[in-house]
């Protein structure tokens, strides 16, 4: 089975959605946990990497690809 890429700043989409009704979700950091924000409500949750990595169904939007001013 591939390993999953994603980065800090991405937006995912998980495989069930948050209460709010939404499923994408922003990574805002990276560690042996994994902080992710959902997009509609600004709520964070904090999760291992493992349950992460098993519940995110794919990237959307990366981080890398848009815009930045620098």
């Amino acid at each position: 089975m591939e390993r999953k890429v994603f980065g800090l700043g991405d937006i995912v989409q998980m495989k069930k959605p948050h209460p709010c009704g939404t499923n994408e979700m922003e990574i805002i950091r990276m560690g042996m946990d994994i902080r992710i924000k959902c997009t509609g409500c600004q709520h964070s949750v904090l999760i291992p990497r493992a349950k992460f990595e098993k519940n995110m169904k794919k990237v959307l939007r990366s981080a890398e690809g848009g815009g930045e001013n620098n």
